[in-house]
């Protein structure tokens, strides 16, 4: 018969192998084999446009070059048209991006742009001008070990392209 001492020896060697080959698909975070991410904004949508408060739907992509699939655990994200703040916040959704694959998820962003209309105005009265813009925001990723990935992206919108005839 073993003693409660073995047998409390055989199951802490037990639950640390288990959990050592666990970890084993986390290894190429702390390797230099691990890819970063690629996130990309592909889509806003305008879900409500009112005087007050202006409801947005940004779709973003996410595509995993790695051999293992990626857990995401959320994003942090700011946006800016010609310099000023048009929205900011986080996303806690999780979901798993498989390996070699890409995961498309939606963000639903509030935003008040009552204190910028003067400049807004000021933009619109020339439609064929371009509008810079950019992203900025950070991927939080893995479960037991994370990592955040880093985004930004800028460019032009021509707010022409927006408005009907």
């Amino acid at each position: 018969m073993l003693s409660q001492a073995q047998m409390i020896r055989i199951i802490s060697l037990l639950m640390f192998f288990g959990l050592f080959s666990g970890l084993t698909g986390c290894s190429t975070w702390m390797t230099g084999s691990f890819k970063d991410p690629d996130v990309q904004l592909i889509k806003v949508d305008v879900v409500k446009a009112r005087l007050l408060e202006q409801e947005f739907r940004l779709r973003f992509r996410i595509d995993n070059p790695n051999g293992v699939n990626l857990p995401v655990r959320g994003l942090d994200y700011n946006v800016h048209l010609n310099g000023m703040l048009l929205a900011e916040g986080h996303s806690n959704e999780w979901f798993t991006v498989p390996a070699h694959g890409h995961h498309v998820f939606e963000v639903p962003v509030r935003t008040n742009l009552w204190r910028h209309v003067r400049q807004i105005v000021k933009a619109l009265e020339k439609p064929d001008v371009p509008i810079r813009y950019s992203l900025k925001g950070e991927v939080k990723t893995g479960m037991l070990f994370g990592r955040r990935v880093h985004m930004a992206r800028n460019g032009e919108i021509i707010p022409g392209d927006f408005i009907p005839e």
